[in-house]
């Protein structure tokens, strides 16, 4: 069984003849310790096969399982636990809090799910360390560069005990080396346990992956990852 688990899958916008299918029968599974880079061109479905994996959108068709939980079955409120306890995301605009520093972004999600204001804290502190962020931790949002902002915004992702982790091009305000430090540690997450759906257009961050998946117009495509680009 796989910490997420797509059949079938297909999303569907509009109707007649404006209707446009941005996933077609898409199946995916991945498992526990698992790395999954996704690649394809710019409208290709990558993002919104993540907001449907997790649970910010719903499928037209198709089943979607996230640690054994079919998602179509829950409640609304159940779904916003489900992202809330299990599901960490790594999104392109970061999704920072303009009031809060980046420690208390870090451990907010923590305190939401019950932990103590001080051992959410220090796992935030830890985790901004790994980042190489630790003399960061009191800054607002509108102090940090973008790639500072994209690391805040993974520290957040994996902290705690997320089984998923969803991230849009985690990498992209990164330079060459911070990318691969962001690419490091979530291939440490997975090594701990957690699984992992990257978005990427960068072959050489995919290969840090266990596996590539290709996607064009809507569908896993078979071709090599090159002519995709």
């Amino acid at each position: 069984m796989g910490v997420l688990e797509m059949r079938r899958v297909s999303r569907t916008y509009g109707q007649g003849a404006s209707q446009v299918h941005a996933l077609y029968e898409i199946d995916l599974t991945v498992r526990t310790g698992e790395m999954v880079a996704v690649m394809g061109p710019s409208g290709s479905g990558k993002s919104t096969l993540l907001t449907i994996a997790g649970t910010l959108e719903e499928a037209t068709s198709g089943e979607v399982r996230i640690a054994g939980q079919d998602v179509s079955a829950m409640s609304r409120n159940a779904k916003a636990r489900l992202r809330r306890r299990s599901i960490g995301y790594v999104f392109q605009d970061y999704n920072l809090l303009p009031g809060l520093t980046a420690a208390e972004n870090v451990a907010l999600p923590l305190e939401l799910d019950g932990i103590s204001a001080r051992r959410a804290r220090a796992a935030a502190l830890r985790a901004l360390d790994e980042l190489g962020l630790a003399d960061r931790s009191g800054h607002f949002p509108d102090q940090l560069s973008g790639g500072e902002r994209q690391r805040v915004a993974l520290a957040r992702a994996i902290v705690g005990e997320h089984q998923l982790l969803l991230a849009d091009e985690p990498s992209g305000a990164l330079d060459s080396a911070n990318g691969e430090s962001v690419m490091r540690l979530i291939q440490n997450a997975c090594k701990r346990g957690m699984a992992a759906v990257v978005v990427t257009h960068d072959a050489q961050l995919a290969l840090w992956a266990d596996r590539v998946v290709a996607i064009k117009d809507g569908q896993i495509a078979a071709q090599p990852i090159g002519a995709l680009r």
